[in-house]
């Protein structure tokens, strides 16, 4: 059983398909950093000094924990009810960014591999003046035997 599944986890599918993953993983990082901190300040910018990540509808607004003047607390804190949907902006911008690239990057490969199918078929090198000799005997001696 333990040989079988060292067969199945060290098959060189299975850790490649894991380097893709791990690599995927640390790309859609570099990808959120770039829509981020590089591409979404200067939009913010065009845009009158909008700040994306802050951008949200609050539906109640949150409230702090209110102490009299014993340092009682007469009214708990409350947390904003909000939705961020620049947020959301953000982060659509990222995956499709990260969509495009990977677009881009699979039909990069599968034109690679159709190249690689479409290369004729070498023919064999032709035979030397030796060998084709040694053929011309053999069939010789076939013909006498």
């Amino acid at each position: 059983m333990i040989k079988e599944f060292k067969e199945f986890a060290f098959k060189g599918n299975l850790v490649d398909m894991a380097v893709g993953f791990i690599l995927g993983g640390g790309f859609a990082t570099v990808v959120k950093s770039l829509v981020d901190n590089v591409i979404m300040p200067p939009l913010g910018a065009m845009l009158a000094n909008v700040d994306f990540a802050k951008m949200k509808h609050v539906f109640q607004p949150g409230v702090a924990e209110v102490k009299d003047a014993d340092g009682k607390v007469t009214t708990a804190a409350v947390p904003e009810v909000a939705i961020f949907y620049g947020q959301f902006i953000q982060d659509f911008i990222s995956f499709a960014l990260l969509a495009f690239v990977v677009f881009i990057i699979v039909k990069k490969v599968l034109v690679a591999m159709k190249k690689e199918e479409e290369k004729p078929a070498e023919k064999p090198p032709e035979p030397s003046a030796e060998e084709k000799l040694l053929t011309e005997i053999r069939d010789v001696l076939k013909a006498k035997g």
